[in-house]
This record gives structure tokens, C-alpha cells and sequence, in this order.
């Protein structure tokens, strides 16, 4: 079927943020003496927002008042950084373009805090993405549905013709818990094959053909 609606998952699925991810988590270990992370595993830290990326960075066994103080420090970093490498994957732009001009309505719904979420939908995309959501207290995270919902109710559309779409396990849990289908992307942060066993049913492996999956 066609939809009206694309609401997007943004790190590994529009926009390519590991590089700063990846230095801002080594930045507020090293200033508490911590082990660092190399880039592939800080891939596989993210997905569930910065507390549980930087709960998963620390070694086991790091006190409560020392990972609060890491997560600050990365917190810190981060907000200064988030632009310093972040660009949107090759093709992003054009797909997004084209979804407007054919009047599919676009929303980002993410696990990053919210400031950065606005912040780099933003600078990024612009008008070409109407409605931007991050994580913020009191409003429940991915993979519950609660932030799918508020950015479906400030685009002022329902769920009956809207897609979900996303690069990891965690956006698949999210599309099941809305009751939305999920078109799952290739080429971010997660394997191909983990997708699979996660249950993804659409796979795409470039924007282009992304777009023809929505736009059917």
C-alpha cells in the first residue's frame, strides 16, 4: 500500500552520528579514568538512548554516582560535538525531498535527548522534516509507543496509513508496539541478519529504494 505518513528513526537511519557518538562516550570515560570503547561497540551501545549507552559503556560493577557523572560529562560533549562528523547517509536528502513534493507527511521520533533531536533535524533537514522528537522526562522511550504517538498527534494524522522506519531491533519493537508496519533500513547500525532475527519483514538496502516502498 501507499502511505501518507513516514515517521523515521533518525542515528543509523537518516543521519550518520556514530563518529561523534563514539568520541563523546570515550571523551567522559577518559575523564573519569575508564576504560574507552572502541567505534564498534559504542554501534552497539546505542539504539536505546544516552542513559542505557553510557550504562552499557562503563565497566560492570561502576557505582550509580560515578555513571551519573559519566553520563553528564558525555551529555556535555555531545551537545558540543553532535556536528562536528554527523552528516545524513548518501541519498537521505533526495528521498526526503521527494517524500515532501508527493506530500508524504514527515516526522522523526528518536532516542537521543530531545534538545539534539530538534537540534539536528534542524540543521539537517529543515522544512523537510515537519516534526522532530527526542527523549525528555516523562515520556516513555523507544520501544514504547508513547513518542510515536505524540509526533503522529502534532502532525495532526493517525495510524491507519503511516510506516514506521528504522535501522535497528529496537525500532522494529516500536513499529509492533504502535501497530504500524516497519520498513527496516540496511545501512546503519545494525547487522542485516540481527534485523532478521529480530523479526523485520521490509528490508531496504538504499534511500532510493526506500522511497519506492513508500511511495508505491
Amino acid at each position: 500500500m501507499s502511505y501518507e505518513t513516514a515517521v523515521f528513526d533518525l542515528d543509523g537511519t537518516l543521519l550518520d552520528t556514530l563518529e561523534d557518538l563514539y568520541l563523546a562516550t570515550n571523551t567522559a570515560l577518559e575523564r573519569h579514568f575508564l576504560p574507552l570503547r572502541t567505534r564498534d561497540e559504542v554501534r552497539l551501545f546505542v539504539g536505546n538512548g544516552v542513559e542505557m549507552l553510557i550504562r552499557r559503556a562503563v565497566p560492570a560493577g561502576t557505582d550509580e554516582k560515578t555513571i551519573l557523572s559519566v553520563l553528564a560529562d558525555f551529555k556535555t560533549t555531545y551537545a558540543a560535538i553532535c556536528e562536528d562528523h554527523t552528516r545524513p547517509y548518501d541519498g537521505i536528502m533526495e528521498m526526503l525531498t521527494a517524500l515532501r513534493e508527493q506530500g508524504i507527511r514527515v516526522a522523526v521520533v528518536s532516542n537521543k535527548f530531545d534538545a539534539a533531536t530538534k537540534k539536528l533535524c534542524a540543521k539537517y533537514f529543515g522544512d523537510l522534516v515537519e516534526v522532530a522528537i527526542g527523549e525528555r522526562a516523562g515520556v516513555r522511550k523507544k520501544p514504547a509507543p508513547d513518542t510515536v504517538h505524540e509526533a503522529l498527534k502534532e502532525l495532526g494524522v493517525t495510524l491507519d496509513s503511516a510506516v514506521y522506519i528504522g535501522d535497528s531491533d529496537v525500532d522494529i519493537q516500536t513499529a509492533r508496539n504502535c501497530g504500524m508496519p516497519c520498513i527496516s533500513v540496511t545501512w546503519g547500525l545494525r547487522d542485516k541478519d540481527l534485523l532478521i532475527e529480530n523479526g523485520a519483514k521490509v528490508l531496504v538496502d538504499l534511500p532510493e529504494t526506500l522511497l519506492g516502498v513508500i511511495i508505491v
